[in-house]
């Protein structure tokens, strides 16, 4: 109790206010939580967690299922989960799924036997091999999908992919690639409706020859930009669905002999921090990946809590980004 009245007196708050901030922070001021939480520091006090979640019966961790660690567009979102996350006295634990199955059953376990309270995931919602939602688990898809049967944040991939290359269109071009995420993936497929929509609606004809399959990686968009590059009639533009694909797709195509954007312009998708720095600058879409991480960890706060939602979906908006990868189609 002498800890507590140091923080207290330090942080210049009452007793119970500090020991609300450590049982149930959600009820405390954020600018009282704050207070405590730097008083905390400055007596060093280290409260006894362990007792705090017995007496809660809650755990103060959620879950993160990431896909891939290597995946720069996650790390974005995971920092604002983090951030938000602990603004609330929770911490995140990290399970990277690598898509496998059983790898997100045994982490949801940790729900089930409360050694975390929720669960957040970041692949997107595929009906046929997803695991959430879960009876009795409080979950949200941070990356969500067009139908995704839970709480989701997402972005209208159709909308966004549709706009950029709309802009290659409107810049004449005609004959434009696409390097694809993987066919299955929720997003890919999202992203290659807007493409589509976005040529039949200039009156051009899709080519399935000017599609290829990547999977995200800057591997893959290099072995999309070699694909390209050996090409009689060369497309003057290639969509790559994200902005890994469109760095790698530039480094192939120069080592083909081809200048980006004078032979063959380049768009992207996430507008990474990479991209303002590549030669040249990627246009592309920015997703608001760290909205997205905040809005999934304060919806599931609010689910933990035991809270009604006034919607199960969550649309966020994205922003076209103009750089220099792309210029008018010469003829």
């Amino acid at each position: 109790m002498s800890n507590i009245r140091a923080v207290a007196k330090k942080a210049g708050v009452s007793i119970a206010t500090v020991s609300r901030a450590f049982t149930n922070p959600e009820k405390v001021s954020k600018p009282s939580l704050k207070k405590v939480m730097d008083a905390v520091e400055a007596v060093g006090y280290r409260p006894n967690m362990m007792a705090r979640n017995f007496r809660s019966a809650k755990a103060y961790a959620v879950v993160v299922l990431v896909p891939d660690f290597a995946n720069l567009f996650f790390t974005k979102v995971i920092r604002a989960i983090q951030e938000t996350a602990i603004k609330n006295g929770y911490n995140i634990l990290l399970g990277e799924t690598r898509d496998s199955m059983e790898r997100e059953a045994e982490y949801i376990k940790l729900v089930e036997t409360r050694q975390a309270d929720g669960v957040i995931q970041l692949s997107p919602h595929t009906p046929d091999r997803d695991l959430l939602p879960h009876p009795h688990i409080h979950a949200v898809a941070a990356c969500g999908a067009t139908g995704t049967p839970y709480t989701s944040v997402r972005m209208d991939h159709v909308a966004a992919s549709f706009a950029i290359v709309n802009y290659l269109v409107s810049m004449g071009h005609k004959r434009i690639g696409c390097i694809t995420g993987l066919e299955k993936n929720p997003h890919s497929i999202d992203r290659l409706e807007g493409y589509k929509t976005a040529l039949a609606q200039a009156g051009i004809e899709f080519d399935p020859e000017l599609l290829f399959e990547g999977d995200f990686t800057m591997s893959s968009g290099h072995a999309g930009g070699d694909y390209f590059a050996q090409f009689d009639n060369i497309p003057s533009a290639i969509f790559c669905m994200n902005d890994e694909m469109a760095a790698g797709a530039i480094k192939a195509l120069r080592e083909n002999n081809l200048n980006v954007p004078q032979d063959v312009s380049i768009v992207g998708f996430d507008d990474l921090a990479f991209a303002t720095y590549t030669d040249p600058a990627i246009t592309t879409i920015r997703q608001p990946a760290e909205e997205m991480g905040k809005k999934a960890m304060q919806l599931l706060l609010q689910l933990m809590d035991g809270k009604e939602l006034n919607q199960q979906e969550y649309i966020l908006k994205h922003e076209f980004v103009l750089r220099e990868s792309v210029q008018p189609y010469k003829g």
